[in-house]
């Protein structure tokens, strides 16, 4: 079976291609990209005149909630997301109950999202066994079952010997340890950034120094093992600084940035609202700015969403009760397309944070319009106005702080493996969102 993407603009960092251009895809595998008019014989043809076509977008850092939070999210409701946004994998984090921190964990999850037959769904193994930061989780029986990365994410690795032990078994297995850069005591019991805002709410605060310290630790530990550090949504414009300086150095130090730390500041916690509270907390606008920088400079290798779903009843209580997070994967391409119109940041520096900058740094195919490779493809409405309704979101979830966002630039058209999982009323004359299954 042949399909042909015809009259849309390739954009596809990985081969420095940015023009418009033609794709076939034959039994799921890009086949041929060629100027428009090249390819005449196909059993199958989507015009998208107009839009964008680019590789699957990849979001390396998600909360599928499953197994054990099954009322938040699920691996097939996630990966229903995570197509309606665009994303055509995603590598979901450990933090389920049970803990992914043994092999029969990870080979469930795989096997949900075989079932959910969405979205690929990569699992990331625990470092720590229970997530407790004590002893070093079965790093192999969870590389054999399939693991991508390692990490405690939501759980700083305060003992700095388990963390030396994570990177040195990172080298053993090729996998990189994503970490989520908090001094524990230093962020104790805080549940905003510590600054102004905090002061004038009368909130106890988590410092920058919180994060950057611990950055400095990690790189130091990377370059005495040689093991693969990624530093998690990255918050502050002293770790960006760290983490050129590594990069530098020619350290094997990458780093990822969400979009509401690109997007928001701490000045969105004013009135309390429960939906802007996460960790790393909102910063300030120097940071945001430094942030962007950062990705513009190529030091931030990855836009994730951090996708944290959570239920209305544990966001709908104090501030300082709330559980931290926000649902992400939905509104996450018109966000990073915002840094292209408002920031200035190039098309291509955002495209390749959203696909070939992820895959590289997991090891995992996609991010890649290359001939012989899988049609895991994203076609993007530049141009499409919408407002964000979280009551719309494929998601289990609503926690957003972006609702009533007036939106430019979405995903019309999801295809993994070749195969139409998600369309919208902008592509071929359809009127109904849907998951296509």
């Amino acid at each position: 079976m042949s399909l042909l993407i015809h009259g849309g603009t390739v954009i596809d960092p990985a081969n420095e291609r940015h023009a418009r251009l033609d794709v076939l895809v034959v039994d799921g595998r890009i086949a041929q990209v060629a100027e428009p008019g090249g390819i005449e014989i196909v059993t199958e043809r989507i015009d998208v005149a107009g839009c964008w076509v680019v590789p699957g977008l990849i979001d390396m850092h998600v909360h599928l909630r499953e197994p054990g939070y099954e009322y938040k999210e699920t691996v097939e409701t996630g990966a229903r997301a995570a197509v309606a946004g665009g994303f055509t994998a995603v590598a979901c984090m450990a933090n389920t109950a049970p803990v992914n921190d043994n092999a029969a964990v990870t080979e469930f999850i795989r096997e949900r999202a075989v079932a959910a037959n969405l979205a690929r769904v990569y699992p990331i193994g625990a470092v720590s066994v229970g997530l407790r930061g004590e002893r070093l989780a079965e790093v192999g029986e969870m590389h054999a079952a399939g693991i991508v990365a390692l990490s405690d994410d939501g759980n700083a690795i305060a003992d700095s010997v388990l963390m030396r032990r994570a990177l040195e078994y990172s080298v053993m297995f090729n996998l990189p340890v994503i970490t989520h850069e908090e001094d524990p005591g230093l962020a104790a019991d805080g549940c905003m950034h510590e600054g102004e805002q905090s002061f004038r709410m009368g909130l106890k605060g988590i410092p920058a120094a919180a994060e950057e310290i611990m950055v400095a630790r990690d790189i130091a530990l990377a370059a005495r093992t040689g093991g693969r550090l990624h530093i998690a949504h990255i918050s502050t414009a002293g770790a960006v600084m760290q983490v050129r300086r590594a990069k530098e150095r020619g350290l094997p130090v990458t780093a990822e940035a969400t979009p509401h730390h690109l997007t928001l500041t701490d000045g969105a916690v004013a009135g309390y609202d429960t939906n802007a509270k996460m960790k790393p907390p909102l910063r300030t606008a120097a940071d945001v700015s430094a942030v962007i920088e950062g990705l513009r400079e190529g030091v931030i290798d990855a836009i994730a969403t951090d996708h944290a779903p959570h239920h209305r009843d544990e966001k709908e209580v104090e501030f300082e009760a709330a559980a931290n997070g926000i649902v992400g994967l939905e509104t996450a391409l018109p966000l990073s397309l915002r840094l292209h119109r408002e920031a200035g940041v190039p098309i291509e520096t955002i495209i390749r944070a959203l696909t070939i900058g992820p895959a590289r740094i997991l090891g995992v195919g996609g991010g890649t319009l290359s001939v012989g490779a899988a049609a895991d493809v994203t076609i993007i409405d530049p141009q499409s106005e919408w407002q964000v309704d979280p009551e719309q979101f494929c998601s289990k979830s609503r926690n957003t702080p972006f609702a009533g966002w007036n939106m430019t630039g979405r995903a019309v058209c999801t295809l993994v493996g070749g195969r139409v999982v998600w369309r919208n009323e902008s592509v071929a004359g359809r009127n109904k969102r849907s998951a296509v299954r």
